[in-house]
């Protein structure tokens, strides 16, 4: 399976927008793991929220998600704001050239504090991390600061994932404390662990970008760049599957 992880500037979104076809196209890429909600620069680095802000943000992301097609992916995932219910969610999708969009995770763990204001933008989620099937594919989502609570990524690798996907909004001055995170994910999932990032600025704050594709072991595979912002890799799905029999995804961790 070819798989594809992105850093995206949304300042100058149709110009990233373009880059990305024609990386896809030629590396017809068939997985593409887009950012957290990246059709909108970050909005969430300030603290108060704006109703007018909120709702910009669901209306273009809902018209860039009408132009998936355009990319001509078989399957694309992301997160996007969303109102549901009376409340609002950062809702992470899965877009298929089959099926369209299927919304599978909001996300629980939100941060509040400076440039990640985002529990006073929208609402926490209750937990709810299950495996998403895509034809023959077994998806983990873990949105950004989900990345942090392991014990759903053990629980993944129970269930056999293959991926787990890592849609985030970062600031540069993290870059590697969040790439160690992807790396102890990978390993204690047994799935390749692969995140997309915001780049560019956001007000003052400086974004990290640095995607990445870490192996089940937690060897890191790829990484994005401000040379690179779109790098795509063949992943071996099978290796993902032995990964779960062997240290130290076979310990057990039940009770006595």
């Amino acid at each position: 399976m070819k798989a594809t992880i992105t850093q995206l500037d949304a300042r100058v979104l149709e110009r990233e927008w373009t880059r990305l076809r024609r990386h896809v196209t030629s590396e017809q890429t068939d997985l593409l793991l887009l950012p957290e909600m990246c059709f909108l620069p970050w909005f969430c680095a300030s603290p108060r929220r704006s109703e007018l802000t909120w709702a910009r943000a669901v209306h273009d992301h809902a018209q860039w998600l009408g132009r998936l097609p355009e990319l001509g992916v078989k399957t694309i995932v992301g997160t996007a704001p969303r109102n549901v219910g009376g409340k609002r969610f950062n809702s992470a999708y899965l877009w298929t050239a089959d099926g369209g969009i299927r919304w599978i995770h909001h996300k629980t763990y939100l941060p509040n504090d400076k440039g990640y204001w985002e529990a006073n933008w929208y609402d926490r989620a209750p937990i709810d991390f299950e495996p998403v099937c895509a034809v023959e594919l077994s998806l983990g989502l873990m949105i950004c600061t989900e990345l942090w609570f392991m014990q759903h990524a053990r629980d993944y690798g129970r269930r056999a994932v293959h991926l787990l996907l890592n849609p985030r909004s970062t600031p540069l001055h993290t870059n590697d404390k969040w790439l160690a995170g992807g790396r102890a994910a990978a390993v204690v999932s047994g799935a390749f662990c692969l995140s997309s990032n915001h780049a560019g600025h956001a007000d003052k704050l400086a974004l990290g970008g640095a995607g990445w594709i870490c192996d089940p072991d937690g060897a890191v595979l790829a990484t994005t760049s401000a040379a690179d912002p779109f790098v795509s890799l063949d992943l071996d799905l099978d290796k993902a599957n032995e990964a779960k029999s062997t240290y130290p995804r076979y310990v057990d961790d039940s009770e006595f």
